[in-house]
Protein backbone atom coordinates (compact mmCIF):
# COMPACT_ATOMS: atom_id res chain seq x y z
CA UNK A 1 0.00 0.00 0.00
CA UNK A 2 1.30 3.69 -0.49
CA UNK A 3 0.18 6.76 1.10
CA UNK A 4 -2.67 7.68 -0.34
CA UNK A 5 -4.12 3.62 0.82
CA UNK A 6 -2.26 4.34 4.50
CA UNK A 7 -2.80 7.40 5.38
CA UNK A 8 -6.51 7.71 5.87
CA UNK A 9 -6.40 4.89 8.20
CA UNK A 10 -3.46 6.15 10.04
CA UNK A 11 -6.08 9.55 10.80
CA UNK A 12 -8.65 7.74 11.48
CA UNK A 13 -6.99 5.39 13.98
CA UNK A 14 -5.03 7.90 15.88
CA UNK A 15 -8.44 9.57 16.31
CA UNK A 16 -9.97 6.69 17.51
CA UNK A 17 -7.13 6.10 19.79
CA UNK A 18 -7.17 9.51 20.99
CA UNK A 19 -10.52 9.06 21.95
CA UNK A 20 -10.34 5.74 23.64
CA UNK A 21 -7.87 7.46 25.49
CA UNK A 22 -10.09 9.90 27.25
CA UNK A 23 -12.37 7.40 28.27
CA UNK A 24 -9.75 6.04 31.10
CA UNK A 25 -10.44 7.04 34.07
CA UNK A 26 -7.53 7.41 36.70
CA UNK A 27 -9.36 4.33 38.96
CA UNK A 28 -8.83 2.21 36.22
CA UNK A 29 -4.94 2.23 35.66
CA UNK A 30 -4.65 -0.60 37.93
CA UNK A 31 -6.54 -2.88 37.00
CA UNK A 32 -6.04 -6.22 35.34
CA UNK A 33 -6.32 -6.55 31.93
CA UNK A 34 -6.50 -9.28 29.37
CA UNK A 35 -2.76 -9.15 28.61
CA UNK A 36 -0.97 -11.41 30.82
CA UNK A 37 0.76 -9.36 34.25
CA UNK A 38 -0.07 -6.44 32.26
CA UNK A 39 -2.57 -3.55 34.58
CA UNK A 40 -4.28 -1.01 32.75
CA UNK A 41 -1.06 1.59 32.90
CA UNK A 42 1.62 -1.12 31.39
CA UNK A 43 -0.73 -1.28 28.56
CA UNK A 44 -1.62 2.15 28.15
CA UNK A 45 1.64 3.06 28.50
CA UNK A 46 3.19 0.35 25.65
CA UNK A 47 0.18 1.85 23.64
CA UNK A 48 1.45 5.29 24.05
CA UNK A 49 5.03 4.97 23.45
CA UNK A 50 5.11 2.60 20.58
CA UNK A 51 1.80 4.22 19.12
CA UNK A 52 2.63 7.84 19.31
CA UNK A 53 6.59 8.89 19.85
CA UNK A 54 7.17 5.75 18.46
CA UNK A 55 5.17 6.60 15.33
CA UNK A 56 6.59 10.43 14.84
CA UNK A 57 10.62 8.55 15.20
CA UNK A 58 9.85 6.13 12.62
CA UNK A 59 8.64 8.79 10.71
CA UNK A 60 11.63 11.39 11.37
CA UNK A 61 14.19 8.36 11.55
CA UNK A 62 15.22 8.47 14.87
CA UNK A 63 15.98 6.42 17.53
CA UNK A 64 13.74 6.01 20.75
CA UNK A 65 15.42 7.56 23.74
CA UNK A 66 16.06 5.30 26.78
CA UNK A 67 13.80 8.39 28.99
CA UNK A 68 10.98 7.92 26.53
CA UNK A 69 11.13 4.13 27.05
CA UNK A 70 11.17 4.15 30.77
CA UNK A 71 8.90 7.00 31.00
CA UNK A 72 5.55 6.53 32.89
CA UNK A 73 3.58 8.41 30.85
CA UNK A 74 0.26 8.20 32.97
CA UNK A 75 2.07 9.86 35.87
CA UNK A 76 0.93 13.24 34.15
CA UNK A 77 -2.46 13.68 35.55
CA UNK A 78 -3.44 15.10 31.29
CA UNK A 79 -1.56 11.94 29.83
CA UNK A 80 -4.66 11.30 27.81
CA UNK A 81 -4.68 15.03 25.97
CA UNK A 82 -0.44 14.67 25.77
CA UNK A 83 -0.87 11.32 24.29
CA UNK A 84 -3.46 12.99 21.54
CA UNK A 85 -1.68 15.89 21.09
CA UNK A 86 1.87 13.41 20.53
CA UNK A 87 -0.63 11.69 17.82
CA UNK A 88 -1.10 14.87 16.42
CA UNK A 89 2.46 15.48 15.62
CA UNK A 90 2.71 12.25 14.72
CA UNK A 91 0.10 12.02 11.92
CA UNK A 92 1.84 15.53 11.01
CA UNK A 93 5.35 13.80 10.51
CA UNK A 94 3.87 11.36 8.23
CA UNK A 95 2.04 13.61 5.88
CA UNK A 96 5.78 14.59 5.02
CA UNK A 97 5.94 13.02 1.81
CA UNK A 98 9.72 12.41 2.99
CA UNK A 99 8.75 9.99 5.39
CA UNK A 100 7.39 7.22 2.63
CA UNK A 101 10.87 6.64 1.03
CA UNK A 102 13.05 4.32 0.97
CA UNK A 103 13.29 1.97 4.46
CA UNK A 104 13.47 2.28 8.12
CA UNK A 105 16.34 1.28 10.52
CA UNK A 106 14.94 -1.01 13.19
CA UNK A 107 18.13 -2.05 14.73
CA UNK A 108 18.84 -5.39 13.70
CA UNK A 109 17.01 -5.24 9.87
CA UNK A 110 15.20 -2.67 8.06
CA UNK A 111 11.71 -2.55 6.30
CA UNK A 112 10.15 -0.34 3.90
CA UNK A 113 8.38 2.58 5.06
CA UNK A 114 4.75 2.32 4.14
CA UNK A 115 5.36 -1.82 5.65
CA UNK A 116 6.08 -0.42 8.94
CA UNK A 117 3.45 1.92 9.35
CA UNK A 118 0.93 -0.20 8.49
CA UNK A 119 2.03 -2.42 11.47
CA UNK A 120 1.84 0.75 13.52
CA UNK A 121 -1.64 1.30 12.22
CA UNK A 122 -2.17 -2.31 13.77
CA UNK A 123 -0.65 -1.04 16.80
CA UNK A 124 -3.64 1.47 17.14
CA UNK A 125 -6.55 -0.63 16.25
CA UNK A 126 -5.44 -3.99 18.19
CA UNK A 127 -4.28 -2.20 21.46
CA UNK A 128 -6.81 0.60 21.16
CA UNK A 129 -9.25 -2.09 21.34
CA UNK A 130 -7.11 -3.71 24.47
CA UNK A 131 -7.37 -0.85 26.18
CA UNK A 132 -11.23 0.23 25.51
CA UNK A 133 -11.94 -3.47 26.81
CA UNK A 134 -10.14 -3.20 29.91
CA UNK A 135 -11.94 0.15 30.69
CA UNK A 136 -15.18 -0.78 29.48
CA UNK A 137 -15.11 0.96 26.37
CA UNK A 138 -15.28 0.09 22.62
CA UNK A 139 -13.05 0.72 19.80
CA UNK A 140 -14.39 1.65 16.51
CA UNK A 141 -13.01 0.92 13.02
CA UNK A 142 -13.70 1.53 9.43
CA UNK A 143 -14.23 -1.64 7.40
CA UNK A 144 -11.28 -0.82 5.08
CA UNK A 145 -8.82 -0.38 8.48
CA UNK A 146 -10.38 -3.43 9.74
CA UNK A 147 -9.16 -5.20 6.97
CA UNK A 148 -5.67 -3.31 6.76
CA UNK A 149 -5.39 -4.73 10.58
CA UNK A 150 -6.57 -8.22 9.41
CA UNK A 151 -3.74 -8.19 6.76
CA UNK A 152 -0.95 -7.04 8.83
CA UNK A 153 -2.31 -9.79 11.70
CA UNK A 154 -2.05 -12.55 8.93
CA UNK A 155 1.29 -11.36 7.35
CA UNK A 156 3.23 -10.79 10.31
CA UNK A 157 1.10 -12.85 12.76
CA UNK A 158 4.59 -15.70 12.90
CA UNK A 159 6.96 -13.07 13.44
CA UNK A 160 4.71 -11.71 16.49
CA UNK A 161 4.15 -15.07 18.29
CA UNK A 162 7.70 -15.75 18.02
CA UNK A 163 8.00 -12.45 20.11
CA UNK A 164 5.30 -13.18 22.41
CA UNK A 165 3.18 -9.96 20.73
CA UNK A 166 0.48 -12.67 19.89
CA UNK A 167 -1.15 -15.58 21.24
CA UNK A 168 -2.10 -18.78 19.65
CA UNK A 169 -5.58 -17.48 17.29
CA UNK A 170 -9.23 -17.85 18.94
CA UNK A 171 -11.47 -19.62 16.39
CA UNK A 172 -14.54 -17.29 15.10
CA UNK A 173 -16.79 -17.91 12.73
CA UNK A 174 -15.82 -17.22 9.70
CA UNK A 175 -18.35 -14.56 8.63
CA UNK A 176 -17.06 -12.88 11.85
CA UNK A 177 -16.63 -8.79 11.39
CA UNK A 178 -13.32 -8.33 9.38
CA UNK A 179 -12.07 -6.39 13.03
CA UNK A 180 -13.34 -9.37 15.34
CA UNK A 181 -11.31 -12.11 12.89
CA UNK A 182 -8.27 -9.77 12.88
CA UNK A 183 -8.31 -9.79 16.64
CA UNK A 184 -9.08 -13.46 16.95
CA UNK A 185 -5.95 -14.24 14.79
CA UNK A 186 -3.87 -12.01 16.81
CA UNK A 187 -4.66 -14.21 19.79
CA UNK A 188 -7.23 -12.10 21.55
CA UNK A 189 -11.20 -13.12 21.94
CA UNK A 190 -13.48 -10.32 20.28
CA UNK A 191 -16.37 -12.01 22.55
CA UNK A 192 -17.81 -9.77 24.97
CA UNK A 193 -16.58 -11.88 28.07
CA UNK A 194 -12.99 -11.85 26.51
CA UNK A 195 -10.24 -14.64 27.90
CA UNK A 196 -6.52 -15.11 28.34
CA UNK A 197 -4.72 -12.94 25.64
CA UNK A 198 -1.59 -11.96 24.54
CA UNK A 199 -0.25 -8.11 24.69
Amino acid sequence: MNKDDLYPYLTECAAEAARVARGVTAAQLGDPTHCPDWDVRALVNHWVLYTSHGLEHRALRRQLSEELTARDFTADPDWAEAYAAQLDRAVAAWADPGAWEGEVDLGMASMPAAELLSMIIKELAVHGWDVATSTGQEFHVSEGAARLVLDVVETHGDLYRQYDGFAAPVPVPADAPTFERALAASGRDPRPAGATLGP
